[in-house]
């Protein structure tokens, strides 16, 4: 289903594919923008269509006319942004300062996202307002990181936070993407931050059904996922904490084109969901359209009622 928005995104956006140059991107001086009709973007995974729902049935609510369309690639639904084709799009702060980092200063420029929320919120802020983006506040959701071991591995060693098990001195396998060897948030990082004696990489991907299968089963110790993954318990795992902040504070925020959607209307209607909106929300949501297959619509829909935010 998904293929033919996708496309048509593509050829949407193929014209502005660079984005508005930096002497005429955003007046970011002029007054935000209110616009009645609002486009709200999606990336085409499952969150982030989760996100783009729950933001259009908000800004329905509030008086807004709103389409959606997905785009799954940041190289073109972020210029879009910039042009005013997207008026809105969940994004999450750490990788996005990243991102805009990257573009902005070139890619060995020093990383702005960090574990901390306020500092990277900021350098966010700095990198998102001279492109005419307007960054609002996050709320308590992250997507970021995580690691996870079998419950019954968990239970045998008194593991409850990663730092438990780099004082327990066990060897750990490691199911991840193979990049994890390198990455300063994985295995070097588990390392020089917790102590975990990560032996070697078993190279199955990110969070995925083979990786997960491998510590099911006891080939590895532990799987590199994400903290509003939905179906670890399917495969008898568990998140370890990250008590000591080794992932970037990757907490979802909206993004808005200044000049279209940078008014309070667009801001108190997000705002609202921002308020209660949780990490094991966004998870057990995740779960819905993942494992029971219902449509992301519906489960926005009866989340936002069952939260009184939708009539």
């Amino acid at each position: 289903m998904r293929r033919g928005p996708a496309f048509a995104a593509v050829l949407l956006l193929a014209g502005c594919s660079t984005g508005p140059s930096l002497e005429t991107r955003g007046e970011v001086t002029a007054p935000p923008g209110d616009s009645h009709h609002l486009t709200i973007g999606s990336a085409g995974f499952t969150e982030s269509d989760l996100l783009a729902q729950m933001y259009a049935q908000l800004l329905n609510q509030a008086g807004y006319k709103t389409s959606l369309l997905t785009v799954a690639n940041r190289e073109l639904y972020e210029p879009a942004l910039e042009s005013g084709q997207i008026d809105v799009v969940p994004e999450y702060a750490a990788t996005f300062a990243d991102w805009l980092n990257a573009k902005t200063n070139g890619a060995d420029a020093a990383p702005v996202g960090s574990p901390d929320l306020d500092a990277t919120m900021a350098g966010l802020r700095r990198l998102a307002t001279p492109r005419g983006l307007t960054v609002l506040d996050p709320g308590r959701a992250v997507d970021q990181n995580a690691f996870a071991v079998s419950a019954s591995y968990a239970r045998q060693h008194q593991l409850r936070t990663l730092s438990d098990l780099g004082a327990s001195g066990l060897e750990v396998r490691l199911a991840a993407g193979d990049e994890c060897v390198q990455r300063p948030y994985c295995a070097p990082g588990l390392k020089k931050t917790y102590g975990i004696d990560v032996t070697g990489v078993d190279p199955k991907g990110v969070g995925t059904t083979q990786a997960k299968r491998a510590v099911q089963n006891g080939q590895d110790q532990m799987v590199l996922t994400t903290t509003t993954d939905a179906t670890l318990s399917g495969f008898g795992l568990m998140l370890l904490a990250d008590d000591k902040r080794l992932q970037n504070a990757d907490y979802v925020v909206p993004v808005v084109n200044r000049s279209r959607a940078g008014g309070t209307g667009v801001t108190k209607a997000l705002g609202a969901l921002n308020a209660v909106l949780t990490t094991a929300d966004l998870a057990s949501m995740n779960q819905r359209v993942d494992s029971w297959r219902r449509l992301a619509s519906d489960v926005a829909r009866t989340y936002l009622k069952d939260k009184g935010l939708l009539k």
